[in-house]
């Protein structure tokens, strides 16, 4: 082999040891070196090459000795200084928050392994602006996740570690609650979690505005096999089950174009190229009519009863409003 050629390969087999120590806390030496195929002599020439390019790896010698990709002094050389590192950070703090299909989830994983390795002095900093930051992505315009939160319930679920947190229910009960974290889901306006709960021995969905003092214990574990195989479903399926508002409606307008527009928040099914029927599964009646709102198509039918009256009601309000302003 050519002197390139080994000097191309030792370089993709560091950038892949990099990405496998940024998927997960901690490998153990023999596993890390099966999965990159190599020696465990060749793995620690490897791991002596990252902190030489100033990686921040952590090693535990003898048996079950393992590497895991600590938090640096410095960053690691991305062509990023500070300030640039910062806005990326925070960036993804703010994506993380969008409504826009996939972006979020991917946000947060990106987030996890920035954070990861940032000093704690770019930490605060990124921390302070996300503090002093508001997203206008959603109607709202508030943040409803903890963005702390949010990256520390995204490490648990890559690194497999158990986390405790307070959960407050619909009802206003809290409890304090043993998880195994899957995965995190967006959905609608909120983040969720989707995880094994210990102390009830069953799957759970939380949503993350709800939890308080989360923490993560450094005990890993085994993933279990969820029900259906798809967290995304998951929740959908509890949200379905737990609604108080299930209508539909019938709009003026193309099943592409609404589902763009409140994908997320409900079922969509195209009627012909013109029309389409919604179905919302929602808390409250008054969100259920900011769905149909916010579809951007003319209403031609709606039910159940209460609902078309509740639109009716909703309406008004709004004529009188605009009929005083004038």
């Amino acid at each position: 082999m050519r002197k390139n050629e080994v000097m191309s390969d030792t370089s993709s087999r560091t950038l892949r040891l990099l990405s496998l120590l940024q998927t997960h806390r901690y490998w153990l030496g023999a596993e890390l070196a099966d999965r990159m195929g190599v020696s465990l002599r060749t793995l620690r020439r490897d791991i002596e090459r990252l902190r030489d390019l100033g990686y921040p790896v952590r090693s535990d010698r003898g048996v079950g000795g393992g590497y895991q990709l600590a938090p640096g002094a410095s960053l690691p050389p991305l062509a990023l200084d500070d300030d640039e590192a910062v806005a990326l950070a925070v960036g993804l703090l703010t994506a993380a928050q969008t409504s826009i299909t996939g972006i979020a989830e991917i946000s947060v994983r990106a987030l996890a392994k920035v954070i990861q390795v940032m000093p704690p002095r770019l930490r605060r900093q990124v921390e302070a602006l996300d503090a002093a930051t508001v997203s206008a992505d959603t109607p709202w315009a508030t943040r409803a996740t903890d963005s702390q939160q949010l990256v520390t319930v995204a490490r648990a679920c890559r690194d497999d570690e158990r986390i405790v947190f307070e959960y407050t229910a619909a009802d206003g009960t809290t409890t304090s609650r043993r998880v195994e974290p899957r995965q995190l889901v967006s959905l609608g306006r909120r983040w969720y979690l989707v995880g094994y709960d210990l102390d009830r021995g069953d799957w759970r969905s939380f949503r993350l505005d709800r939890m308080a003092e989360t923490t993560a214990t450094g005990m890993r574990f085994r993933q279990r096999e969820l029900p259906g195989g798809n967290a995304a479903a998951f929740v959908e399926r509890g949200i379905r089950s737990r609604s108080q508002v299930k209508v539909s409606a019938e709009l003026e307008a193309p099943e592409h174009e609404v589902r763009r527009r409140i994908g997320q928040w409900a079922e969509v099914i195209a009627i012909d190229s013109e029309r389409c029927r919604i179905e919302v599964d929602a808390d409250s009646m008054d969100w259920a009519v900011f769905a149909v709102g916010m579809s951007g198509g003319r209403l031609l039918g709606a039910s159940p009863p209460e609902f078309v009256e509740h639109l009716e009601n909703w309406s008004n309000r709004l004529v009188t409003a605009v009929e005083h302003s004038e």
